[in-house]
């Protein structure tokens, strides 16, 4: 069996999807969660894009235990530093450098010529080493590279000193044909192939992101690079969760083994969604709404007689619950804890004792209580504990032909923080709330984005709303709210958007 090493990206490249930006506490939370699915490394960020990034790898290389902290630099001296002091208390640091290789990237973008490219690549890969033992070298835009230019950049980089080689489908070009011709000329034309990792990194843009990391995986990669549920730029990366449960259900054809617990598949895609407010397609193979549902009576018969009919991964294989068990208003706290467990939730019996009364709460209002109800309850506790600001009551008026006013009350999420009152009006509920909380916050915010979704089915499901604004230099920070009550969850997910708006002014004025 042949061992494949998971790289993950969503923090770095995921984050460059239009409309995400995960703050610090966001991106440990991710990134634990990343190593509790058995991650091998994951790409933090790139340190010298700003601040606010060299601090969020900083924080994420404290954090974690066991997996690879890597972080992003171009061929340049000042990047390879920010990532050095960046990951200086990393237990496995890593850095990951890049250079662009392909004609049109060579001649528009980099204005030098192929010998510039490798005099570039031979002396920041060097200078990396000095500080890393683990070097990662990416040609990028490679599959849209010269195969006899690509062999060269490949060694020159494995020559001066890396370790790790990645191949990335920059555009999502290629396909997999092609990705394994790429893979079986560097095995021909690197004599130390062997001696080195490789790895791809494939785009989506054709929508062969998933096929094209396999068929370089069945080529000598052995490592892949991508992102839960596939975000990233544009039509987004190979999505890890395919990847690796492709791996498992072929076994037999890939012979290949990982370190991936596919049990807590379905969580990290749920946090991962929750933070990003990408919400995940319903036919999402793997982790998708519909991908164990059956609506073709022929197909319902066929799993009612034995599953494997139709379904080739088994639901909890990657973590779907489907015991249907129901919990309600009369269920205790033991049946609580246990169904917390079964989910795949490890809380601290004080996050537990709150999260239970918010459970109380939600099953006087619904008849059952589904798994996912719980999932998002606890989701959505999450945020609040992790929120810098915390909404402590709402009320509402409105009606057909009367204005909608509120008055709202919010606190900054520590101990012995005053609560605030505000009241306000609007041409709508929604703008009511979100006047107000302008008012009481003075965060200097506009709304750029504002979306609602039912988390479960029926007249009394939960919602979750997803709100995004921007402060007056176009920076965007999100916001969610999870509540049976829509009003709720929009004030909620808007005083959160605000809140970390506000806490980004206050540390910059200080």
């Amino acid at each position: 069996m042949k061992q494949i090493d998971f790289f993950d990206t969503t923090l770095r490249d995921g984050e460059q999807t239009p409309g995400v930006n995960f703050n610090t506490q966001e991106k440990v939370r991710i990134a634990k969660q990343l190593e509790e699915w058995g991650i091998d490394a994951i790409e933090a960020g790139f340190p010298i894009s700003s601040p606010g990034d060299f601090e969020a790898v900083k924080a994420i290389a404290d954090s974690l235990e066991s997996t690879t902290t890597v972080g992003l630099a171009r061929c340049r001296v000042k990047d390879i530093e920010a990532v050095r002091d960046a990951l200086v208390n990393a237990k496995s640091p890593s850095i990951h450098v890049f250079l662009a290789t392909s004609p049109i990237h060579r001649e528009f973008k980099l204005k030098m010529t192929k010998e510039e490219v490798l005099e570039n690549i031979d002396h920041h890969v060097r200078y990396a080493k000095q500080y890393f033992e683990s070097v990662q070298f990416s040609p990028e835009d490679a599959t849209r590279t010269e195969l006899d230019f690509l062999a060269e950049a490949v060694n020159t980089a494995i020559d001066a000193g890396a370790s790790i080689i990645n191949i990335p489908d920059t555009t999502g070009y290629t396909n997999p044909e092609e990705m394994a011709q790429i893979f079986q000329h560097l095995q021909k034309e690197c004599p130390k192939f062997d001696d080195v990792m490789f790895s791809c990194h494939c785009h989506n843009d054709l929508g062969m992101a998933t096929a094209n990391a396999l068929a370089a995986i069945e080529n000598g990669a052995t490592r892949v690079e991508g992102t839960i549920n596939g975000i990233g730029e544009r039509a987004g990366n190979t999505a890890l969760e395919e990847v690796a449960t492709a791996l498992r259900i072929r076994e037999d054809h890939y012979q290949c083994t990982s370190h991936i617990n596919l049990e807590q598949t379905k969580r990290l895609s749920d946090l991962v969604s929750h933070l990003s407010g990408m919400p995940v397609p319903r036919n999402k193979p793997i982790i998708g709404d519909n991908a164990f549902a059956h609506e073709s009576g022929i197909h319902q018969d066929g799993v009612l007689k034995n599953a494997s009919t139709y379904e080739i991964i088994t639901p909890q294989m990657v973590g779907v619950q489907t015991n249907a068990l129901p919990l309600g208003k009369l269920s205790g706290r033991h049946a609580f804890s246990k169904r917390l467990e079964d989910l795949g939730f490890d809380l601290s019996e004080e996050d537990i004792k709150s999260a239970f009364a918010k459970f109380k709460v939600l099953a006087d209002k619904k008849k059952q209580v589904s798994n996912e109800d719980i999932r998002y309850l606890v989701l959505g506790h999450e945020d609040e504990q992790a929120a810098d600001y915390k909404l402590v009551s709402l009320q509402l008026m409105t009606g057909t032909n009367g204005i909608p006013s509120t008055v709202i009350q919010i606190k900054e999420n520590k101990e012995d923080a005053e609560v605030v009152t505000g009241q306000g009006m609007g041409k709508g509920p929604i703008e009511a709330i979100f006047n107000t909380v302008d008012d009481i916050m003075q965060a200097n915010s506009h709304l750029t984005d504002y979306r609602l979704e039912a988390l479960t089915g029926g007249i009394d499901a939960q919602a979750e709303v997803h709100v995004a604004v921007a402060n007056e230099d176009g920076t965007q920070y999100n916001g969610s709210g999870i509540d049976y009550d829509v009003v709720t969850a929009s004030a909620m997910a808007y005083v959160q958007a605000c809140g970390k708006l506000k806490a980004d002014q206050d540390t910059k004025e200080a």
